[in-house]
């Protein structure tokens, strides 16, 4: 009997519901594909390269420059569900039992989409493992404090920012394990996960309710679909943009180049603080030189 209630509660139907968008095909994005097209036109070729082995923080990419490109994610995804969500509502009232649980399944598959999109820009490191349909603990728990951030959540706000501050203060290439699944963020992950159970199934009583008149359904629910995620997803973002993770760790100096030793060391000219640039090389050592720190 208790089995039967704990797998009907908010928190076990949203666990389900994610874990099952997580496996709709197109859902997981390829960090390094991403990055490479999101990234292309707004940086050079030394800055691409390194926001793909280490983070785009390291490559010293601007934040400004990442909310452009986020931006423009963040447009595709929204247009994408939105027509999606309209194209389910055509049928009515008759077909409600087969279109909305796909509906629903569809928008938050969406919601991990452009979550990886961002997490991936403001340098979180790779959320799916490569290889299976699987999605451990940390992934799904770091993913439900992201949902929670764009329900406008609070707490979610400040367990994302410990999280981050835990994979900046270790330069880690990998989610915090521990912190995520028995630190004092995880009891925090459980509310969120229980109010998110309760906050979809509202919505998705609402969509059905969009949707039962055929025609006028679909761009009712296309329209709802349209007016919940934009300002999800901008919330998401503008919360990651403006976490320590996200700055620029380090930039390449622009200025003359001087001679010591072999190696080329870049002297800074008065009144630049600029991106990033690359070091020439002078002989077998190449110098990074960090801003604001000696050679």
């Amino acid at each position: 009997m208790n089995q039967g209630k704990v797998s009907e509660s908010p928190e076990s139907r949203f666990s389900v519901l994610l874990v099952g968008a997580a496996r709709l095909p197109g859902v997981r994005i390829d960090r390094e594909t991403y990055l490479k097209k999101a990234l292309a036109r707004h940086c050079s070729a030394d800055q691409l390269r390194i926001a793909i082995e280490e983070t785009p923080a390291a490559a010293g990419i601007p934040v400004d420059l990442l909310d452009r490109a986020a931006n423009d994610s963040i447009r595709y995804e929204t247009a994408k569900v939105s027509a999606l969500s309209a194209a389910a509502g055509v049928p009515g009232a008759i077909a409600l039992p087969a279109t909305l649980p796909a509906d629903l399944a569809q928008y938050v598959g969406h919601m991990l989409r452009i979550s990886q999109k961002l997490a991936y820009l403001y340098s979180w490191p790779e959320l799916f493992s490569e290889g299976g349909d699987d999605v451990d603990d940390a992934t799904m728990n770091v993913l439900t404090l992201f949902f929670g951030v764009m329900f406008g959540v609070s707490s979610a706000n400040g367990a994302v920012g410990k999280v981050a501050a835990q994979i900046s203060e270790q330069v880690a290439k990998k989610l915090p394990q521990k912190a995520l699944t028995q630190g004092v963020v995880y009891p925090i992950v459980k509310k969120i996960a229980g109010y998110l159970g309760v906050e979809m199934t509202k919505q998705s009583f609402a969509k059905s309710v969009s949707k039962a008149i055929p025609i006028v359904g679909a761009a009712v629910s296309g329209g709802l679909t349209f007016a919940t995620y934009l300002p999800m997803a901008k919330r998401l973002k503008k919360h990651l943009a403006g976490l320590e993770l996200a700055r620029p760790t380090h930039g390449f100096v622009v200025g003359e180049v001087v001679e010591d030793e072999g190696v080329s060391v870049p002297r800074q000219e008065e009144g630049q603080d600029q991106g990033v640039a690359p070091v020439k090389r002078a002989g077998p050592v190449a110098a990074l030189i960090r801003r604001g720190r000696n050679p």
